[in-house]
């Protein structure tokens, strides 16, 4: 046993070294030797939910009518025995005990309410995801939504962290003017809102993303003399490293060893991505930072391992992730789709095309399982991360060749910390509120709530059906 005193290795313990620092993974020397281990104690991971929001824009092939009657979004049955296969949700299959698929609802928050908001759907979605919060339609500097799900978390249980919520995206961002149809740019471009008036700025770049993990009272000149040399933090840490493993056991000494690792194969990606965008060669992102990668998957899965270790070092415990900006028209080569993701999803319900941007809506979803399985080998208390987080993913609008706001993708992955069973597709009531799901987060997330924008009630994430049943046919 590494300690056999109440003494302990403090929670916030950190080693700097000049322009470096680096949190440190729970490990069982930050639990007092004579203490009772629990996994649910306010100290310990398991007392700790994290939280991943993620949207995508555009919605889903599953929410046209084609979509609707061939069941290409969520599975044709409602209950515990669904079937994924044929579905977007397919890739999820190897983690559908940690799956809760919620169908049919709508966000009434991204309509048009006036006749001078018709045609701005594209322009104020994004606003309303995690808010469901209807937007003031202005070009100036009196932008009002909502407060958003993960910052109303942020608030409850964030502010002990040392990053009380991070916010990330995948594509640029311009949160300054106005966009179109007379909206500002920051609805367009936030789905993390402090408060009605104050959207956050999103993270495109993983280096800084890295540096604000990582190198928190480095200079600017630190790091970019790090960078040149190819260095790690980790060699700017070398005596601090080797002092705290001679305190720790051997538990602990393997999962700190991993922890590094896990580091410095970041940096080493990293490092991998800047000498590419610098070499001279063309790129496919001409006007991206030198660290973003002109690959979407490779982007999206340095993102998700940021989000990782964050969770692990405890440095947040909430983060949203932007995976695309409304009227987006990126090529994705790996989908097998070679027309744009906007252009794609005017499909005007030809069903050839309608099957073609369901190949994109896969291949998005392809990238949550990535995500999972990293959390799932991290352990977290007497678990993992997991089983202590909860995953949110899904789009404001439906079927955007209409540009409506029903039948929403939307699932749940993790269990919340036993909160939330999975392995379960709710086929909520027609014009179930989207909030009525966000409410429902929050309260499994521990906090007392009985209202979030437009919700009626809370939708029961563990609800089971009598029997697994089909669904009706559903109407546009």
């Amino acid at each position: 046993m590494p300690f056999i005193t109440m003494k302990c290795l403090p929670r916030r313990t950190v080693l700097k070294g000049i322009g470096a620092s680096i949190a440190l993974p729970f490990l069982d020397a930050m639990v007092p030797a004579t203490s009772a281990w629990t996994g649910r104690a306010a100290d310990t991971p398991g007392g700790r939910t994290r939280l991943v929001a993620i949207e995508i824009v555009h919605g889903s092939a599953g929410s046209t009518q084609v979509g609707l009657k061939e069941h290409l979004w969520s599975p044709a049955t409602a209950g515990s025995r669904f079937d994924l296969k044929g579905t977007s949700l397919e890739p999820l299959e190897p983690f559908r005990n940690y799956l809760t698929i919620v169908s049919n609802t709508m966000n009434h928050a991204a309509e048009a309410w006036s006749a001078p908001e018709v045609g701005g759907d594209h322009f104020r979605s994004s606003a309303t995801f995690l808010t469901q919060a209807h937007p003031r339609q202005t070009e100036g500097s009196d932008i009002l939504a909502g407060m958003s799900l993960d910052q109303v978390y942020a608030r409850e249980r964030g502010q002990t962290t040392p990053i009380p919520s991070l916010q990330l995206c995948i594509e640029p961002i311009d949160m300054a003017g106005g966009c179109d149809y007379g909206y500002a740019c920051a609805y367009t471009d936030a789905i993390s809102w402090a408060s009605a008036n104050e959207p956050l700025p999103a993270v495109r770049d993983p280096r800084a993303v890295f540096n604000q993990l990582f190198g928190v009272g480095g200079t600017a000149r630190n790091r970019r003399a790090r960078r040149q040399e190819s260095a790690s933090i980790l060699d700017w840490l070398t005596g601090e490293i080797a002092g705290l493993k001679s305190q720790l056991g051997a538990g602990d000494r393997q999962r700190f060893d991993a922890y590094l690792d896990t580091v410095r194969e970041i940096e080493r990606r990293l490092h991998n991505v800047e000498a590419h965008n610098q070499s001279g060669e063309s790129r496919a992102l001409p006007e991206a930072p030198v660290g973003v990668p002109d690959s979407f998957g490779e982007h999206v899965r340095l993102m998700m391992d940021l989000i990782v270790i964050a969770f692990q070092a405890d440095l947040t415990r909430v983060v949203s992730l932007k995976l695309a900006r409304d009227a987006s028209s990126r090529l994705y080569p790996d989908s097998g789709v070679d027309e744009g993701f906007h252009p794609s999803s005017h499909h005007q319900e030809n069903r050839d095309k309608v099957r073609l941007f369901q190949k994109l809506n896969t291949y998005h979803v392809s990238m949550v399982p990535y995500l999972l399985e990293k959390l799932k080998a991290v352990p977290d208390g007497d678990n993992h991360l997991l089983e202590n987080s909860l995953i949110v993913y899904g789009s404001p609008m439906g079927d955007s060749n209409l540009h409506n706001h029903r039948r929403l993708p939307l699932f749940l992955a993790g269990h919340a910390g036993g909160g939330v069973k999975g392995n379960l597709h709710i086929a909520a009531a027609d014009d179930t509120p989207m909030a009525n799901v966000w409410l429902a987060v929050l309260q499994k997330l521990g906090i007392d709530r009985d209202a979030f924008g437009d919700s009626t009630a809370a939708l029961d994430l563990n609800a089971v059906a009598k029997a697994d049943t089909a669904l009706p046919q559903q109407g546009l």
